[in-house]
Order: C-alpha cells, then sequence, then structure tokens
C-alpha cells in the first residue's frame, strides 16, 4: 500500500467512525432522516476542512470528492436504519468517536508535515482535526461539547499526533508510527471513559 492509499484509507475510515457518532447523536434527538444526515456529514468532515482551510489546501477535499458525502451518507443511513443493532454495541458513540478521535488526530498531523508546517503547528492541527467534528456535532445538537468537559479527549488527540511528528523528527516510517499514534489516542480515550479520568475542574466560589 503506497503512503497516500494508506493515508486515504485512514481519513475515510476515520469518518466513517465519526459520522457514525454524529447520526447516532442525530436518532437519539430525535431528528428525522435528513437531520440525522446532516449531522452525520458534519461530525465526518468539519475537522478536516477545518484543517484543509488552515493549510491552504482549497476547497478542502471534503467538498470536492464526492467519496466523502457518500462515507458520511452510508454511516447516517446505517446508523438511522439500523439504530437498535448500533446501540448493541457499548455505548456506540462514544466508541465510534473515540475511533474517529484516534484517527483523525494523526491525519490532521501527517497532513500538516506534508504541508511543510512545523512540529508544534502540526500537533495543533493533529488535535484540531481530531476534536473539530465532535465539537461540530455537539453544538449542532446544542451540548456542551465534549472536548469541554470528557475524559481526556482532547490530550488523547494530543498524544496521538505528538506521536506523528515524534516518528517523523526520528525519521520512522510513516505508517507504523500512523498506527502507533492512532492505537494510543483511542486507548486512552477509551481507558479514560471506562476508569473516568479526567483532568482537574475548578470548583465554584459559593456565595
Amino acid at each position: 500500500m503506497t503512503p497516500s492509499t494508506f493515508v486515504a484509507a485512514i481519513d475515510f475510515v476515520g469518518t466513517f467512525a465519526f459520522a457514525v457518532s454524529g447520526a447516532t447523536a442525530g436518532v437519539r434527538r430525535g431528528l428525522d432522516l435528513f437531520g440525522v444526515l446532516v449531522l452525520a456529514f458534519a461530525a465526518g468532515t468539519a475537522g478536516g476542512i477545518a484543517r484543509d482551510a488552515l493549510l491552504g489546501a482549497t476547497p478542502p477535499v471534503a467538498l470536492v470528492d464526492a467519496r466523502y458525502l457518500g462515507v458520511c451518507t452510508l454511516a447516517g443511513l446505517v446508523t438511522f436504519f439500523r439504530h437498535d443493532v448500533v446501540e448493541r454495541l457499548r455505548n456506540p458513540l462514544q466508541l465510534s468517536d473515540a475511533v474517529g478521535l484516534g484517527l483523525f488526530a494523526v491525519i490532521g498531523a501527517r497532513k500538516a508535515l506534508d504541508h511543510g508546517v512545523g512540529p508544534v503547528g502540526a500537533v495543533l492541527l493533529g488535535v484540531l482535526t481530531g476534536v473539530g467534528g465532535g465539537v461540530v456535532r455537539d453544538v449542532l445538537v446544542t451540548q456542551v461539547p465534549g472536548i469541554l468537559q470528557r475524559e481526556l479527549y482532547a490530550v488523547a488527540a494530543l498524544l496521538g499526533a505528538s506521536l506523528v511528528v515524534a516518528g517523523d523528527l526520528l525519521h520512522l516510517p510513516p505508517q507504523p508510527v500512523a498506527v502507533a499514534g492512532a492505537v494510543a489516542c483511542f486507548a486512552l480515550r477509551f481507558l479514560a471513559m471506562r476508569r473516568g479520568w479526567q483532568l482537574p475542574v475548578a470548583k465554584a466560589r459559593r456565595g
């Protein structure tokens, strides 16, 4: 598999995973089919669109490559018409969100490096790519974005993106590094969900 094919494969899998999370949120809020598909597309592509816009890679690939719309539509339709099957998974919204987070964090960092962005900028763009879809999804269903309240959400994306950048600085093979970064991000996010790990929260002073 060539590097470009590998990157595209990760991008489509991540898009599908985030689209499922968006569609699931829509079904749970009682949206109609169109609303569910809109949420699926928004969750699946918002992070990548923001990344491409900041990199100057315009128009964003998700808006010119019909496959992204197809992947999001497929995820939305499957979730809408087979929501009972999707719900049998343990907390499908968070699980698919964690998968998308890991895949998008590494693909965002990798694309930033390929466009000549420095290490710090590449990590930040990796985090933005990872959390962007979830933020837009949560805003559209009028809830506080998970990045602001969930257990180690952005921190997990930061870990995955940092591993990709570190691997590039060490001249390691990009494909295994990307896989390691995605797995590390998913593992940290999954463990944080299962064990309730989170960053400290300030306690409001009463009176």
